[in-house]
């Protein structure tokens, strides 16, 4: 990862499981970011004290309150990290916040749907959409050719749940309104790359692996420290030819 330099990112729902690791890892790297914001809901809760600890040691870390399926919330937070970055752009963007559940063709509701739905699609959209500005300008400000995320990118934690092809790990759950909302975040992605692009910003969808978090089951056999470090391998490497692609914490390209 020598080439791999991030000199600012942001990581939605980094209080715990993914987000957390990927802010850890981030910040132990030999060559660190200049400024890493990390975002939860509610950065003085008893969820957020391991980001707590970590600020002490790394004055480059930043904790944002930020609400995905909040616009008002969203706005405030981009605001706040363009006062941070003082004119400079974001380099990266990676979209972790996310709910999960089980439910199954008979028992989802109207409800469920929604909020899954909002959460895990509508939300990285209206992210998106509020650091946009701050993308293009990292891109702008950039003398590297082509795409990378060390220029400008936008990255959506996916899951192969939602591979309409792999339907992954059905046998074990139906999770209904998860698998569609992870089917729309990789459309989503899709039409980011397609409409980015143009403005030097590559976006692409990881599937993180089946992870031991409180999201992931205990059941799962990938630790995340392996996840997020591959997914760190993984970045590093992405260039034009990978924009709009669905890939694995391992680099595999995966079936929509």
């Amino acid at each position: 990862m020598a080439g791999f330099n991030v000199r600012s990112l942001l990581v939605t729902g980094a209080n715990r499981g993914i987000g957390l690791e990927l802010v850890k890892q981030f910040l132990e790297k030999s060559n660190p970011p200049e400024w890493v914001f990390a975002t939860c809901r509610d950065p003085e809760g008893e969820r957020a004290q391991q980001l707590k600890n970590l600020v002490s040691r790394h004055p480059n870390l930043v904790i944002v309150a930020l609400e995905a399926t909040d616009p008002a919330s969203i706005k405030a937070a981009a605001t706040r990290v363009e006062e941070h970055l003082k004119g400079s752009g974001l380099n990266l963007l990676i979209n972790n916040a996310a709910i999960g559940g089980n439910g199954t063709l008979e028992s989802e509701t109207l409800d469920d749907m929604s909020l899954m739905y909002t959460t895990n699609v509508t939300g990285p959209l209206l992210v998106s959409q509020a650091f946009l500005p701050l993308l293009k300008k990292a891109a702008q400000g950039s003398n590297q050719k082509g795409l990378s995320c060390s220029k400008a990118a936008i990255v959506n934690m996916s899951s192969e749940a939602g591979s309409i092809q792999n339907v992954f790990i059905w046998h074990l759950g139906q999770a209904i309104a998860y698998r569609c909302s992870k089917a729309a975040l990789n459309m989503l992605t899709k039409c980011q790359s397609l409409g980015y692009g143009g403005d030097g910003i590559l976006s692409i969808a990881v599937h993180p692996g089946w992870v031991q978090t409180d999201m992931g089951s205990f059941m799962a056999p990938l630790t995340v420290d392996a996840s997020v470090r591959g997914i760190l391998n993984v970045l590093a490497t992405l260039s034009e030819k990978d924009n709009g692609a669905f890939v694995s914490w391992e680099g595999k390209v995966l079936p929509w």
